[in-house]
């Protein structure tokens, strides 16, 4: 029998709460103040909590945190008929189960009770998330296949070229071979060549000497120099501007740098990966990146299969993030059921293993301990499309089009096509991004100023902002 300890300061309210509980087969413990109510707790632990916010001595709230100091994980019903949205926020900020308005519907507060009870039992079973969890997940034969090729190749030296869609997991992949490489003691420098302005980025890979520009006041060595002896990660090396790749092939060709302001080259003994999510051979067909610097970094090349292509490791990857996220938030894991994961198998994950995470962290924080199911995900989807994989899927999808365009009489039916699903693709990537345009901007492969001015045109606005 479930012990709830109800705490309240109206006494009808308690009698009355406590005859509907009793004849739901619930024990209940009543008090009329934070105090007696935390005294009652310490002597016997209760399977969840109700408090009223308005106590007096110590408040709800107050009283909610002592509950806490004892127990953790104690699930905890806050009720108050003086509700405000600061109550509301902290409470749920603090991590209380539910926030309820009186009067309450009865029906719902036992359907949360119940819930609530279903926490307390699944936060008593189960095992914290193991220390030694590893960084990269897959059980999927081309996920193991990337294993064996990073296996065989972090031991040399060879300058390796990994790629992959953005949120697939590239800057992992370029951990995990310095981590099993001859280099795995020495220094890993990671440098984004999209994140750091043009004008800055020569400076980070290769150091500048004082007086070298207005503010340079002293020498500094670059990433790659300090990098000696270990690896260094240039990311999304397909954005990086055409005279930083000249520097780039040289460091490869004659293991020299040259800081800027510089005379002298400076010997470095590093090692190369590089990654990308670009169309590396059409970018030097387009002249946009240099032949001979491709074929230098290009010595072993691995690349990364999208989520959409290894189904079989969303389970895994779903379980262990949300592992990752309730440890690092000292939180209950609520776990997923078979039909939210059945779902995740359909969903198309634009956003990749990135974009599994960011949900499965938002999922842990509106869970309230219970586990993620199907409604859950749809909601964490927002709207986005589950996939289909069929033939016959797709081409319901492309008759319906074709149909809706052509009985609506738009003189020019194929820019109507392509700027309706040029507005969606375009919302999804922003979305994605959180809105940050420079990020939606490397997603869908355009330039900042070409994403800003088909933003314009379709007239696209972030929800409830600018």
């Amino acid at each position: 029998m479930a012990k709830i300890l109800l705490v309240d300061d109206d006494a009808q309210l308690r009698k009355s709460f406590q005859n509907i509980l009793h004849a739901e087969g619930y024990d209940v413990v009543e008090a009329h103040c934070g105090e007696t109510g935390v005294e009652l707790a310490e002597k016997d632990r209760p399977d969840i909590a109700v408090l009223d916010v308005r106590l007096p001595g110590m408040n709800g709230l107050e009283t909610f945190k002592a509950l806490r100091a004892l127990y953790s994980d104690l699930p905890v019903l806050i009720m108050t008929a003086y509700g405000t949205t600061d109550t509301a926020i902290e409470s749920t900020k603090m991590g209380a189960f539910d926030y309820v308005m009186k009067p309450f519907d009865v029906p719902e507060i036992l359907s949360l009770i119940e819930k609530a009870i279903q926490v307390a039992s699944a936060n008593a079973s189960t095992p914290p998330m193991p220390a030694n969890t590893p960084i990269l997940l897959g059980k999927s034969r081309a996920m193991q296949d990337v294993c064996k090729r990073i296996g065989r190749a972090a031991p040399t030296d060879a300058t390796i070229l990994i790629r992959g869609e953005s949120g697939t997991g590239k800057e992992l992949v370029a951990q995990a071979i310095h981590k099993h490489s001859l280099r795995s003691k020495s220094p890993f420098q990671v440098i984004n060549c999209v994140a750091i302005p043009d004008t800055l980025l020569e400076s980070e890979l290769f150091g500048y000497e004082k007086g070298a520009f207005t503010g340079a006041s002293h020498r500094k060595a670059g990433k790659i120099e300090l990098a000696n002896g270990g690896t260094v990660f240039l990311d999304e090396i397909g954005d990086m501007p055409t005279s930083i790749q000249a520097k780039i092939l040289r460091l490869l060709q004659e293991r020299q740098v040259e800081r800027l302001g510089g005379s002298q080259p400076i010997s470095v003994d590093v090692r190369v990966l590089a990654a990308t999510n670009k169309d590396l051979e059409q970018a030097v067909a387009n002249g946009e990146f240099r032949e001979d610097l491709y074929y230098r970094l290009n010595v072993v090349n691995l690349t990364l299969p999208p989520i959409r292509e290894r189904t079989e490791d969303i389970a895994m990857l779903a379980e262990h993030f949300l592992s990752m996220h309730a440890s690092a938030s000292a939180m209950h894991n609520p776990g997923l059921t078979e039909e939210a994961l059945a779902m995740m198998q359909k969903y198309s994950w634009p956003g990749n293993v990135r974009e599994l995470s960011n949900k499965m962290h938002k999922a842990l924080i509106f869970s309230r301990g219970l586990p993620l199911d199907k409604d859950d995900f749809v909601k964490l989807v927002e709207g986005a499309a589950v996939s289909h994989q069929s033939a016959g899927d797709e081409d319901d999808v492309r008759a319906w089009v074709t149909r809706t365009l052509l009985t609506e009489h738009h003189d020019k039916t194929f820019e109507t096509l392509a700027d309706r699903f040029g507005a969606i693709v375009i919302t999804e990537a922003l979305e994605l991004a959180s809105w940050n345009k420079t990020r939606a901007a490397k997603l869908l492969g355009m330039s900042r100023p070409t994403l800003l001015g088909r933003i314009e045109k379709y007239g696209l606005k972030e929800h409830g902002g600018s």
